[in-house]
């Protein structure tokens, strides 16, 4: 195949955009995390609705995690590596883990 080689690739801003998306991602689970405590403690508390907040934050804290380690790998690197399949993994159960805790939320 034709394609350019790694060495001459010349990355341009692709960094820079992707850095910036992990920023609006990560500002999107604090979002809906905060979300997620306000209607698991609207009306009172219960059991389950703790449960959920203190499974809410620690999924956002596991993905703020992740996000955080590929921003500065991306900010300070001139060739960041590629994102780990572990990382990738983990953020992707963070997310939609989440999503299940609002699914039991709003239901």
């Amino acid at each position: 195949m034709g394609g350019v080689s790694a060495e001459g690739r010349d990355p341009g801003l692709q960094p820079e955009r992707t850095r910036l998306a992990w920023r609006r991602t990560t500002l999107s689970s604090t979002v809906a995390a905060v979300l997620a405590v306000k209607t698991a403690l609207h009306g009172g508390t219960s059991a389950v609705g703790v449960v959920m907040c203190a499974l809410c934050c620690a999924l956002w804290l596991g993905f703020l995690w992740v996000a955080h380690r590929r921003i500065r790998t991306l900010a300070t690197s001139p060739r960041p590596s590629a994102l780990a399949p572990r990382h990738a993994t983990a953020a992707v159960l963070c997310t939609v883990a989440m999503a299940v805790c609002a699914a039991v939320l709003v239901v």
